[in-house]
C-alpha cells in the first residue's frame, strides 16, 4: 500500500522529533539510535565468587568459611558470564583493603579489629591503592601478577574489566607499601598540626586522639573474640571520619573504619581550587583536560590521577566510583578528563543518589554513567514489594529523557537487598517484569549482581553483615550461586529446576538486542483501553528498521487480556502502512499476535499471564 502525503509528512516530523531528542555526541556520551551493542555489567564480589565452602560460621575465618581467589575465574567461568550477556565485569573488592588477617610475612601490617568491619573487612576501606587484596591470591606475595593474569583472561574471553576507586575515603590505617618510586602515600607529607591545608590529604583534630565508637545493638569486634592490647587502634591526631563526621570519637553508625579525604573543600565548605563555568557543560574531555593543565590543584587530586593511570596501565578498562557526589564535581572533571585522554573508551560509573546533581556529574564531571537508584530502582521496587502503580514509570523516563542513556539500571548490587530475600520480593521470579523494564526501556547499561540470576537470597548471618544482603564484610558462602559453581565446574549442575529457569530467563533477556527510540504507550492505554490497568506496563522501542512492543505484568496472581493500542505518533514514526503485521515474542519465541494498523492507528490483542513479559518484534514481511 502507498502512503499518502499527509502520513509521510507526519511520519517524517515524528522521526525528526525523536532524532532531535538525542544530543550531540560532544555534549554527552549518549548515542541514542546509534548504539547497537548494549553494555551489560556483571558485578561480582571477587572474594565470594569461587568460594565453595558451605560452613557459613558467623565471624568465621577464611580457613573456616573459605575465600574465593582470582584463579577461580577460569576461562569456563568467564565464558559463562559472557554467554549470560555480560560485556563488562565489575570485580568488586580488588584494591587492597583493611582486613583482620596476618600478612606480615609479605610486609603488610596488621589492621586493628576496632576499625575493621567484619573479619574480611570492607572493600571500601582501601589500605593500599597500588596493590590488591592478598586474600584473593593463591600466592599473596605474587598477588598483583595474579590479578594482571585475570585481566588478561577476562579480555581473552571478550569481557572488559571494571574495578572500584573510592575517592571520598580510605582505611584509617592507610599504608601503601607497593607504591611506585616517586609516589607518596596519602597523609605521608601532611601537616598534622592544622585542621586543614589544601595540600593535606586528611582533615585533623590537632591535639586530640581518636577513640573507637561505643558499639551498639550487641555488636562487638570479631563477635566478642578477645584481641590483645597491641591490636587496639591508635591514631593521633584524630582524623575526620569518612562520612564527614568531625568527631574524634565517631558514632557507631558513622563510617568509623575510614578517614575522610581532603579535596580542597575548606572546613567552612568553600572551595580552594578553580571552578568550572557553565560553558564547560558542552565541552569535551579534551577541553576539560586543557583547562586543568598548569593549575595549582589540591594534592589529593594528583594522587588519585596517578592511581587511576596506574590501573589503566595494568589493563583495567574502567572504574566504578564509590560515593562520587561526596567529592566536588571539579575533581571529576580533572580525573575523568585525564582518564579519557589515556583511554577514550574507559567506562566511568558513579554511585550517586541526588537527582539534582545528575547533569552536573555527567556534563561537568564527565561521567559516562550514574546509578539510577533513587528514581527507577526505587519505583520498580515499590511496584514489586508494595503493589504500587506502574503509572509512576513513564514520568521518570520523561524527567531523565535528556540523560536517559547515562543512567545505569539495576535491581541488585552489593548495597541493596537481594530480590529473593523476604525483605524485598520474597522470591526471585517476582522481579522478572521489572528486570525487563530495567533492561529494555532505554539503551542505558544494565547491571546484575552475581547470584541474582539464580535467585540468591542472601540469608546468611556472616558476622558484621546481616540477612537480606550477601555480606561484603565477612567470609561467607553464597548458596544458590555455589550450586551454579558446582565444585568449580561452572555449569549449574546443582541448581534446582526453578533456578535453571531463572538463569535461562536472564540469559535470554540480557542477550536481546533491543534498541532505538523509547516511547511510552502506557498512559494512552490507561485512558483508552478496556481492561488495561496499572499492574501492567507497556512501552515501545524502535526506529524505521526494527520495532518492538514490550508488555509486562507485575501481578503475581492475575492474568489480563486487552486490545493494546499503538498510538498514531508511534505508528507514524515507524512508517507502518495500514494493514496486518505479525508480531512475535522474541524473549521466548512462543507467542505471536497480529498488529492491525487502520488509519494510522495500531491495535493488537495481548493476553498476558501473571508475572509474564512479552517482547514483541514486528515483522514487515
Amino acid at each position: 500500500m502507498k502512503k499518502n502525503i499527509s502520513t509521510l509528512l507526519f511520519s517524517s516530523l515524528i522521526f525528526l522529533f525523536f532524532a532531535a531528542a538525542c544530543k550531540n555526541k560532544e555534549e554527552q556520551p549518549s548515542k541514542q539510535m546509534k548504539e547497537k551493542n548494549k553494555k551489560v555489567v556483571y558485578q561480582v564480589f571477587t572474594r565470594l565468587f569461587g568460594n565453595t565452602n558451605t560452613n557459613n560460621k558467623p565471624w568465621g575465618t577464611k580457613e573456616e568459611n573459605g575465600v574465593g581467589k582470582f584463579s577461580d575465574f577460569t576461562d569456563k567461568a568467564l565464558q559463562e558470564i559472557k554467554d549470560l550477556g555480560a560485556t563488562h565485569i565489575w570485580f568488586t573488592g580488588v584494591p587492597h583493603h583493611a582486613l583482620v588477617g596476618d600478612y606480615r610475612a609479605i610486609g603488610v601490617s596488621d589492621d586493628s579489629p576496632e576499625v575493621v568491619k567484619g573479619r574480611a573487612g570492607s572493600p571500601y576501606a582501601v589500605k593500599d591503592y597500588y596493590n590488591v587484596n592478598p586474600d584473593l591470591a593463591d600466592n599473596p606475595e605474587n598477588r598483583l601478577e595474579e590479578f594482571k593474569a585475570l585481566i588478561e583472561r577476562t579480555h581473552k574471553n571478550g569481557l572488559k574489566v571494571i574495578i572500584d576507586i573510592v575517592p571520598n575515603h580510605v582505611a584509617r590505617k592507610y599504608e601503601s607499601i607497593s607504591k611506585p618510586n616517586g609516589i607518596k602515600g596519602f597523609g605521608e607529607e601532611d601537616n598534622t598540626s592544622v585542621q586543614y591545608d589544601v595540600n593535606n590529604n586528611f582533615y585533623y583534630n590537632p591535639g586530640e586522639a581518636f577513640e573507637a565508637p561505643n558499639y551498639v545493638e550487641g555488636y562487638l569486634p570479631l563477635g566478642g573474640e578477645s584481641f590483645t592490647e597491641k591490636q587496639k587502634f591508635h591514631e593521633f591526631p584524630a582524623k575526620w571520619t569518612g562520612n564527614g563526621s568531625r568527631k574524634s570519637k565517631p558514632d557507631f553508625n558513622d563510617w568509623y573504619e575510614t578517614v575522610k579525604l581532603n579535596f580542597g573543600i575548606r572546613p567552612d565548605g568553600t572551595k580552594d581550587f578553580p571552578e568550572l563555568s557553565d560553558d564547560f557543560n558542552d565541552k569535551d574531555y579534551k577541553a576539560h583536560f586543557s583547562f586543568w593543565e598548569g593549575k595549582n590543584l589540591p594534592n589529593t587530586w594528583i594522587k588519585f590521577r596517578d592511581i587511576a593511570l596506574f590501573w589503566l596501565d595494568l589493563g583495567v578498562d574502567g572504574f566504578r566510583f564509590d560515593m562520587a557526589e561526596m567529592v566536588p564535581v571539579e575533581f571529576w572533571s580533572y580525573l575523568n578528563s585525564n582518564i579519557k585522554m589515556k583511554n577514550p573508551d574507559a567506562f566511568l560509573l558513579a554511585e550517586i543518589y541526588n537527582p539534582k546533581a545528575y547533569r552536573d556529574y555527567i556534563r561537568k564531571g564527565k561521567m559516562d554513567y550514574l546509578y539510577d537508584k533513587v528514581q527507577l530502582y526505587d519505583t520498580l521496587r515499590g511496584i514489586i514489594s508494595h503493589g504500587r502503580t506502574t503509572d509512576a514509570i513513564a514520568p521518570i523516563q520523561k524527567e531523565l529523557s535528556d540523560i536517559s542513556e547515562n543512567m545505569l539500571h539495576f535491581l541488585e548490587n552489593h548495597d541493596e537487598q537481594r530480590i529473593a530475600s523476604p525483605e524485598f520480593a520474597g522470591y526471585a521470579k517476582k522481579a522478572k517484569p521489572a528486570m525487563v523494564v530495567s533492561s529494555l526501556i532505554s539503551d542505558a547499561p544494565v547491571m546484575i549482581y552475581f547470584g541474582q540470576e539464580v535467585g540468591e537470597k542472601g540469608a546468611e548471618r556472616g558476622g558484621f553483615g546481616s540477612p537480606s544482603r550477601t555480606s561484603i564484610f565477612d567470609y561467607v558462602g553464597v548458596p544458590a550461586h555455589q550450586r551454579w559453581v558446582n565444585n568449580k565446574q561452572f555449569d549449574g549442575g546443582q541448581l534446582s529446576e526453578n533456578e535453571k529457569q531463572l538463569r535461562d530467563f536472564y540469559k535470554r533477556l540480557l542477550n536481546l538486542n533491543v534498541n532505538g527510540f523509547y516511547a511510552d504507550i502506557h498512559e494512552h492505554n490507561r485512558k483508552h483501553t478496556e481492561f488495561y490497568n496499572d499492574k501492567v506496563y507497556a512501552f515501545v522501542r524502535g526506529d524505521e528498521e526494527n520495532q518492538w512492543i514490550i508488555v509486562v505484568n507485575f501481578s503475581d496472581t492475575d492474568a489480563f487480556g486487552f486490545d493494546l493500542q499503538i498510538p498514531q505518533f508511534v505508528v507514524g514514526s515507524w512508517f507502518l502502512n495500514d494493514g496486518a503485521y505479525t508480531t512475535t515474542d522474541v524473549l521466548y519465541e512462543s507467542q505471536k499476535t497480529i498488529l492491525h494498523v487502520t488509519n494510522g492507528q495500531g491495535k493488537m490483542r495481548v493476553d498476558i499471564a501473571p508475572l509474564q513479559s512479552l517482547v514483541f518484534k514486528i515483522s514487515k514481511k
